[in-house]
């Protein structure tokens, strides 16, 4: 496949899968990694959306990681919907995934995609407000990590719009931004039923967190055992092992 000025071709580390990135823009991390395994309970034959898919690293992990029937990625900014796209043909996942280069407020407001027809959505979205952290990133940099285009509130009203009574939303976040999400989610009927904690290393604070909520369900959350990336030797553990699917 021949790729475009500043592209390069990266391994996943899982099941032989790879993914286009442009050197200078925001390149995937770890996060985009544990929520694919977080959301693994994903049953089979069943649809969903992943807003916010970035070069679509997400949908790639979970279409190899769950018997999804479709899962359709959703990303505004062009350039890296195009990357998207061209990663799902590199690994031959047209017929599981679908990249559609739309502004998800624009899925609710322009009733894009259809109402409560997905079983789940997954995100991983922008984790600064906008106007706080670096200001001089390029411009593919500040989208990704900054609300300017999508705020917090846009991704769950969207998750909302789209699940079915009883469907799932996965999403990665900032433990700072946790009332928030919850807020958010009850506000619009997502009930938080899951909730795990990352740390870098076990004496640090937590630096992600991921979350499960179900739509229109009662009341009852779980908080699951931390998850620990690196041991005491600056190795990952046999959790982050396992979740690459490697060997130590």
């Amino acid at each position: 496949m021949e790729l475009k000025e500043d592209e390069r071709i990266d391994d996943l580390e899982y099941n032989n899968l790879k993914i286009i990135q442009n050197k200078k823009g925001f390149c995937f991390g770890i996060d985009s990694v544990l929520i694919s395994d977080f959301a693994r309970d994903i049953k089979q034959n069943t649809l969903g959306a992943d807003l916010g898919t970035g070069t679509g690293i997400i949908s790639i992990l979970l279409s190899c990681k769950t018997k999804l029937s479709k899962i359709i990625g959703i990303e505004k900014q062009k350039g890296i919907a195009d990357m998207a796209i061209r990663s799902v043909e590199l690994n031959k996942l047209q017929d599981k995934i679908e990249i559609r280069n739309m502004d998800i407020k624009e899925i609710f407001e322009k009733e894009l995609l259809e109402r409560e027809t997905f079983d789940f959505v997954v995100t991983n979205p922008p984790y600064k407000k906008e106007n706080t952290g670096k200001t001089n990133e390029n411009e593919y940099k500040y989208i990704s990590r900054h609300e300017t285009t999508a705020k917090l509130e846009d991704f769950v009203k969207t998750a909302k719009y789209l699940l079915k009574d009883k469907g799932s939303m996965y999403i990665v976040h900032r433990p700072n931004r946790l009332v928030d999400i919850i807020e958010l989610m009850r506000k619009y009927k997502i009930e938080p039923k899951r909730i795990r904690f990352v740390y870098s290393n076990i004496e640090k604070e937590p630096t992600l967190v991921l979350i499960k909520g179900i739509k229109n369900a009662m009341p009852f959350l779980k908080i699951e055992k931390p998850l620990i990336i690196y041991d005491s030797n600056g190795k990952y553990t046999d959790e982050i092992y396992k979740i690459y699917d490697k060997n130590k």
